[in-house]
């Protein structure tokens, strides 16, 4: 299951009277090759475990789920995992998902509560995007699909190599006229593949990779306009560049244009908000705006730290969108008031999800923000932050 998957399944879950564990644990190896999560695992869920009056169901549920996770644990996860999520809750139809990923997750964390704990699974999938990666040069082009820190998909096109041998005693410039349209078709051929790719895996971003004077002009006369739009950047690695070389290169790319994307999508959700524009900002606002379906994009601190918002305010918004059963989500919890963002983000108005990093652009804000399709008058909410 991609983690997109594993993301709209925890979103669909409604809250139960049983406990519902979300795990995240960081697997990266220590200094002697092995993993540091164990004992973490071993004495958080034995701790919060006493928290359960025994030989009650939701004990049982409990207990039952922390012997599935430690032989998940102990028998399931590679060795080349860096970050392993999962969620369990065996009162609720034996439910239980795992996902095992090459991207690291920064801290262990342990969750106990009546749903799923999104936040962290959200902001991961927003860290790692799936990418597509181009390097070509005259005759050959590789195209890599990254995502989560690894390598999804791979395609290779080969095109015909052109020589002096190959034509005999043409004349210079017909000669040239023959090469130029073998360039001319290899980046036709590798343009389709690409833009069948972007289709395919869903692809936001493109990084292309070459001779920028010599195979990359070409191939961007042919880039139609919804695959030009997606070029972060262009690189000078060449076709025999090792895979693990590009992956490092090309995440390291990434890191820096988000750092600058994030500052340009935070101006440009203030400016539209300033001028009574297309946006919201604040908690309770955007809360409401998200159960209405507006939002086309949630902006979100990605330190729960960043997220500040007037209490009363967001209680109204959970009472007037509360789910006809069932209990109302408590909004003194700022790590419940954020899952309930990224949780309507995915199921009510299937926005996108951007954290922004540096928790200082979304301040005025209070940490939270969205641009929205239209606009709906006498909605609850309104946060007052400065």
């Amino acid at each position: 299951m991609s983690l997109k998957n594993l993301l709209e399944r925890l979103a669909a879950f409604e809250p139960t009277k049983y406990p519902f564990i979300s795990l995240y644990l960081n697997a990266q190896a220590n200094d002697r090759g092995r993993d540091d999560y164990g004992l973490f695992v071993r004495q958080e869920l034995d701790a919060r475990a006493k928290t359960f009056e025994p030989r009650t169901e939701e004990r049982e549920s409990f207990d039952r789920d922390v012997e599935r996770i430690k032989d998940y644990l102990e028998k399931e996860v590679r060795p080349s995992a860096n970050g392993v999520a999962i969620f369990a809750c065996s009162g609720a139809d034996d439910f239980f998902e795992a996902a095992q990923l090459d991207a690291p997750i920064e801290r262990n964390r342990l969750f106990v509560y009546d749903h799923p704990h999104l936040y962290p699974l959200a902001r991961l999938m927003d860290q790692h995007p799936r990418y597509a990666v181009l390097v070509a040069d005259t005759n050959s082009a590789q195209i890599f699909v990254y995502g989560y820190g690894h390598l999804i998909d791979h395609d290779e096109i080969q095109g015909v190599k052109t020589n002096r041998s190959q034509v005999g005693g043409w004349s210079q410039m017909r000669y040239q006229r023959h090469v130029e349209n073998y360039h001319l078709h290899h980046a036709k051929e590798v343009v389709d593949a690409l833009d069948r790719t972007v289709r395919e895996d869903n692809i936001e971003k493109i990084i292309l990779s070459g001779d920028q004077t010599g195979v990359i002009p070409v191939l961007r006369e042919q880039l139609p306009k919804h695959l030009e739009e997606k070029i972060v950047d262009v690189l000078n690695l060449g076709v025999k560049t090792p895979e693990h070389e590009i992956l490092e290169a090309t995440e390291q790319l990434l890191r820096v244009e988000n750092a600058t994307s994030d500052a340009e999508k935070v101006k440009r959700l203030l400016d539209a908000y300033r001028a009574d524009g297309l946006a919201v900002v604040g908690a309770a606002s955007t809360l409401a705006a998200l159960s209405n379906g507006q939002v086309e994009e949630l902006f979100i601190s990605a330190s729960m730290r960043g997220i500040r918002y007037d209490e009363q305010e967001v209680e109204k918004v959970m009472a007037a969108y509360a789910p006809a059963t069932g209990p109302t989500a408590d909004a003194s919890e700022p790590r419940t008031v954020a899952d309930e963002l990224v949780r309507r983000a995915e199921t009510m108005s299937s926005a996108r999800v951007t954290f922004i990093e540096d928790e200082s652009l979304l301040a005025s804000a209070g940490g939270v923000g969205a641009l929205i399709r239209y606009r709906i008058t006498d909605t609850p909410g309104g946060d007052n932050v400065g």
